[in-house]
């Protein structure tokens, strides 16, 4: 399935000096019985940059670890903030520490040590984690929507249809998606062949994408699967999305009331910033993967969906609403 790769001289070769040279184009080495391993591009090959990139990712990641976490506290210590939309906040935040805890960390540690490689169970684990956290980012900002959707356009009956009961219905129908999702990645990794010498994943963290070009059988397969799974996990909850926010906007229209529509554009507008951002970023590196573009720019770019996007959206909540502004400070007072 994936070569084979002597573990003594695979560590040599991570520790020693200069640009890393995989052990694995030592074709002497190729018949060693050992575990499979893949390597990770890197960002940058410069010892200056990487110096810097270790300390930008471990700061987005410690700044990402604490907004989110102070953001669900925050919500938990106010009995004002119980209401759905702060639940669904609440929820997307610790989606948001698994996301990002998924990548970053691993990052951190391959840039420390100058060794950017994981082994074939290591890389099924990652991908794993990354797929049910990754969907149920995509199924909450989805459930979000819904919820303004239902807020602004039948307030009477808001207290009835957001109901506890189907408030939670939609979180665990988003947990059950993310999971028949990783079932379907899965099952298109785990049957596949390997027949390069050198495995490496066009990315910083192993994707079902990355780890499914490497694959012996036919590509055309593996875009079918790829688009197919995109397009059914992805795809619909955009449409939710682009539908509710038309039906919020056809509604914004009718009404007359000027501060009325001021409220509803400050409660939307940071759902719609997060939303832009993080289906932004994660479609373009989706559909540019399948073209003719650097592997190293996609990296780069994957960041901002999967470090930046965690890391701003507890702040960009918070700074947007008093209500959240309020409870902060009060929780920050009780607690210092």
């Amino acid at each position: 399935m994936v070569l084979f790769v002597e573990k003594e001289t695979r560590n040599l070769g991570c520790l020693a000096p200069g640009p890393l040279v995989p052990c694995s184009r030592n074709k002497s080495l190729q018949n060693a019985t050992t575990i499979p391993e893949f390597h990770f591009i890197q960002l940058s090959e410069d010892p200056d940059i990487q110096t810097v990139l270790f300390g930008l990712f471990l700061s987005m990641y410690i700044l990402a670890l604490f907004g989110n976490l102070l953001f669900i506290l925050t919500v938990i210590s106010d009995c004002h903030l119980h209401t759905p939309m702060y639940c669904f906040l609440s929820n997307l935040s610790m989606v948001d520490i698994g996301f990002i805890s998924t990548t970053v960390p691993r990052v951190i540690v391959d840039i420390q040590t100058n060794c950017p490689a994981i082994s074939y169970v290591g890389c099924l684990t990652q991908m794993s984690l990354f797929v049910i956290f990754g969907c149920m980012d995509d199924m909450l900002l989805a459930v979000m929507t819904y919820d303004r959707f239902v807020a602004i356009c039948h307030p009477l009956y808001y207290q009835v249809i957001m109901n506890i009961s189907h408030c939670s219905v939609l979180l665990l129908g988003s947990f059950i998606l993310s999971l028949v999702e990783l079932l379907l990645h899965y099952v298109a990794v785990i049957t596949f062949s390997n027949c390069e010498d050198y495995n490496e994943i066009s990315n910083f963290f192993c994707g079902s994408s990355e780890v499914l070009k490497l694959a012996c059988f036919d590509t055309v397969i593996s875009n079918i699967v790829r688009y197919c799974i995109g397009t059914i996990f992805g795809l619909l909850p955009i449409l939710g999305i682009i539908f509710s926010y038309f039906k919020i906007v056809s509604s914004i229209m009718r009404s007359s009331s000027s501060s009325g529509n001021h409220k509803i554009f400050s409660t939307c507008g940071s759902h719609l910033s997060i939303v832009c951002m993080f289906y932004g970023t994660a479609l373009g590196v989706y559909f540019s993967s399948s073209l003719s573009l650097s592997p190293r720019s996609n990296a780069v770019a994957s960041v901002m969906y999967t470090v930046v996007t965690p890391m701003l959206n507890p702040f960009i909540y918070s700074l947007r609403n008093k209500h959240v502004k309020t409870a902060l400070r009060k929780f920050l007072s009780r607690a210092f």
